[in-house]
């Protein structure tokens, strides 16, 4: 197994190609911890038109090359969610071929919007089209499951209710096509830090969800829930606190929230024309920051 991080991607040559989209929780409700030191969560997710880009073609062994803005920012290779997927999905079906992926990182890295999660879920289906895999088999959602408990959700890439850990997936109607604006201050938030900040464990799970005539309607409902992780969150890096500031009060934000564990907050807007007039001002004021406009569906 080999990774390349200088050569950039060139899809045009590769056989195969998924979008491993950004994983917004729109919620997410702490509701318990298992013996074994897991959290139960029931959260809502949108998976927007924007993440990183997996391509794979045919190769004799697994190689992997990485390119784009926070390509830097990844592990070796072999600690690579990518490879990692890839291994395992070769050794379950007996796969003698291996393959050539291309990584194109446009997502930050422990940014809680589940981009390594994402891009494992991409070559898990990347490599299933291109190994003639058929992708019912329970075998790939177990996968899915050992390599992290954001992984069956980005496989699946829709909007979805998850519980569990984040495998029980109920998927839910269309969400209403809103403006997202997303900012991360380039601040990495360690997930395992957050969680053992938490002050309770036991809340209580989403309410019953409708379905949303508009982005206006999803707003409200999302007013009434929360981001557990949002609070200890803020604790250990107080500038997250900041982005919500800026984001909400952009003009035409229905609401402001942080996703997952942090650091990426995202305002939710009626439309993208909205949400990218609002882009212009939050990327002027705060360059520093990554900034992406986009829109929920």
């Amino acid at each position: 197994m080999s990774s390349d991080r200088n050569q950039p991607p060139s899809f045009t040559a590769l056989a195969v190609r998924e979008e491993a989209r950004a994983k917004i929780n729109l919620a997410l409700h702490v509701t318990g911890r298992r013996a074994d030191g897991y959290h139960e969560l029931d959260t809502l997710v949108g998976f927007p038109p924007f993440g990183d880009v997996l391509a794979a073609a045919p190769a004799d062994d697994l190689s992997l090359t990485v390119s784009g803005p926070f390509a830097a920012d990844l592990g070796p290779s072999c600690d690579n969610l990518v490879m990692r997927a890839a291994s395992l999905l070769r050794e379950a079906f007996a796969i003698r071929a291996g393959a050539a992926l291309v990584l194109e990182k446009r997502l930050p890295v422990a940014s809680g919007i589940g981009g390594g999660s994402a891009d494992a879920a991409a070559a898990l289906r990347a490599l299933v089209r291109l190994w003639g895999l058929d992708p019912a088999d329970p075998r790939i959602a177990d996968i899915a499951t050992r390599l992290g408990a954001d992984v069956p959700m980005c496989l699946a890439s829709r909007p979805l209710r998850a519980s569990g850990i984040g495998e029980v997936l109920h998927p839910v109607a269309e969400l209403p096509a809103g403006g997202l604006v997303l900012a991360n201050p380039r601040v990495a938030v360690a997930t395992p830090a957050i969680f053992k900040a938490l002050k309770r464990r036991d809340n209580p799970p989403l309410c019953d969800m409708p379905t949303f005539a508009d982005a206006r309607a999803l707003a409200e409902w999302l007013a009434a829930a929360r981001n557990d992780l949002q609070p200890p969150a803020i604790e250990t890096a107080p500038i997250i606190a900041d982005v919500l500031e800026a984001l909400a009060a952009l003009p035409g934000a229905l609401i402001a929230r942080m996703s997952g564990s942090g650091a990426t907050c995202f305002a939710l807007f009626d439309d993208e024309a909205t949400a990218k007039a609002a882009t212009g001002a939050l990327a002027a004021a705060h360059s520093e920051w990554w900034i992406c406009q986009t829109r929920l569906a």
